[in-house]
């Protein structure tokens, strides 16, 4: 039986509202971290004019790939194994990239790598899209984020609700331009950045 996240049935279609407009002028999108497949599929589906590139790490990669065998359409590739380390990042330039819930769990040092590969494979328009939990100057807006948060790093001390400014700082230096910060259910966020034009 396919793994399914009750989240992602929760918020697929808030954030198909933001993605209809973030990617508008997109072709192809690089999905990072595509977990159940979920997204993908639904995503996919409603977004016929994209190409939709799922990834997730190798150990994770086979149920992604079962999911979409199963349910995905003609617009949604079979996935690849992406390791946000990796450099360069072994996949074809995209026109977006999208990643959900995904920050919070990897390391601080990966999130900036994450970055630099968001960088990488961004064509010269490109939009970012990120879903998920973030602090504001430091804090947390609501008390269940910051009880999150202490879960996460009791978990694993690396990981953690990542502040909006620092993780900005991040795609300002990749050429990335705060375009949209969407408010979605359950206190999460869709930040969208485009890739600025060269002076």
């Amino acid at each position: 039986m396919l793994a399914l996240s009750e989240a992602c049935e929760r918020n697929k279609e808030p954030i198909l509202a933001v993605l209809r407009e973030a990617f508008a002028a997109a072709r192809v999108v690089l999905e990072v971290g595509s977990g159940t497949g979920q997204h993908a599929v639904h995503f996919a589906a409603h977004l016929p004019q994209l190409i939709w590139q799922p990834s997730e790490v190798a150990e994770l990669l086979a149920p992604l790939a079962e999911r979409i065998r199963l349910e995905g359409g003609a617009n949604l590739r079979a996935p690849v194994a992406l390791d946000v380390r990796s450099t360069p990042w072994p996949c074809a330039p995209a026109d977006a990239v999208f990643t959900a819930n995904t920050l919070h769990i990897m390391s601080w040092a990966s999130v900036g790598d994450f970055f630099r590969g968001v960088g990488g494979a961004l064509t010269a328009h490109g939009v970012l899209c990120v879903y998920g939990p973030f602090y504001f100057s430091g804090q947390s807006t609501t008390e269940s984020n910051a009880q999150f948060d202490a879960w996460l790093k009791a978990r694993d001390p690396l990981s953690g609700l990542r502040d909006f400014a620092e993780v900005d700082a991040l795609a300002r230096a990749q050429g990335l331009a705060l375009l949209a910060d969407h408010a979605m259910p359950a206190n999460n966020r869709t930040l969208v950045w485009r890739r600025a034009p060269r002076a």
